[in-house]
């Protein structure tokens, strides 16, 4: 009897566990987050485990600043071959990742961490949020309830400040957005100054928008030097989506000049019912239709489990 054997499917990726990622860690204890800071860095329903950070986070810092360093190096060779004396534009890091799946998190986490980098670099932290339409253009155009589908985007503006910003622009200026009032505001800014490294976290960020003709043929995804998508099953994060419109009907809803103050008075099978609708009518159909599409673009996939555990890692190949 001949034995056939399998071929391993093919992939553009290394998948490591957790346990074997952990294991690339150099173990530079001087990274490593207090209780207070892990603290001050956490979502409203996400919490961060020293686990978490030593045995997850550290080594995706660790590998982050390889790639920096390596394109410090490049540059100065480039300069040396050409014989110039250009400056270094910032390293800009994406990450990607459904509504409430806790990539803010994974952005403020690795902020804290790069900050620490041997270089000491300055790093910022974008969101895009402040990029979607003002409400009151989204109610003209009637996307109000596509708020975070790509058209309530203006992308054309996020496009320019990326221009900027791998232009090396001194100072740059980005719009900021409020939670509480669930809209742009119109008169502050985020004052972005010489950064070294820059971090940029959307849920669109990895979005190519082939289908509209009046988007820009670049993409946000073009300026990134390192990008990463946030994963996990849609069960779990629709959970955390869950838990997270009930602690907010808690806390800021009741705060009268929250956009959703109208909910604060849900009960708890209220508020789920309102959370699970709003999940299945936007933001479950954004997740499958513009946002999961684009996991396989990232350079690094983190694949979440209950409870935020980070649980595999998958790396792409060079």
């Amino acid at each position: 009897m001949v034995t056939i054997k399998k071929t391993p499917p093919l992939s553009a990726y290394t998948t490591f566990s957790r346990a074997e990622w952990a294991k690339l860690s150099k173990g530079k204890t001087d990274l490593l987050l207090s209780p207070h800071e892990r603290m001050e860095l956490e979502g409203i329903y996400d919490t961060i485990s020293a686990e978490e950070v030593s045995e997850i986070y550290l080594p995706l810092s660790q590998l982050l600043y390889l790639h920096m360093t390596q394109s410090v190096s490049l540059h100065q060779q480039v300069n040396t071959f050409l014989q110039s004396r250009t400056k270094k534009v910032p390293f800009v890091i994406g990450v990607a990742g459904s509504v409430s799946v806790g990539k803010s998190t994974t952005a403020r986490l690795i902020q804290a961490l790069a900050s620490r980098w041997p270089n000491q670099p300055k790093v910022e932290l974008v969101t895009t949020d402040g990029f979607l339409y003002p409400n009151a253009v989204l109610e003209e155009r009637g996307l109000m309830k596509r708020k975070g589908f790509p058209e309530s985007y203006d992308i054309k503006r996020l496009i320019h400040f990326l221009y900027q910003l791998k232009s090396g622009c001194a100072y740059i200026e980005a719009p900021l957005y409020s939670h509480l009032s669930y809209d742009v505001l119109e008169d502050q800014v985020q004052k972005i100054e010489e950064p070294d490294v820059v971090i940029v976290e959307g849920i669109n960020v990895l979005q190519v928008n082939k289908k509209d003709r009046r988007m820009p043929q670049v993409f946000v995804s073009d300026f990134f030097d390192f990008s990463i998508y946030v994963d996990a099953e849609e069960g779990d994060i629709l959970s955390w989506y869950i838990e997270r419109f009930k602690l907010l009907r808690n806390t800021a809803f009741q705060n009268p000049e929250s956009f959703f103050h109208r909910y604060r008075h849900l009960s708890d099978g209220e508020a789920v019912e309102f959370a699970t609708d709003i999940w299945n009518t936007i933001n479950g159909v954004n997740l499958e239709k513009n946002i999961r599409p684009t996991r396989h673009r990232a350079d690094l996939i983190l694949k979440k489990e209950a409870g935020h555990r980070v649980s595999e890692i998958r790396l792409k190949k060079m």
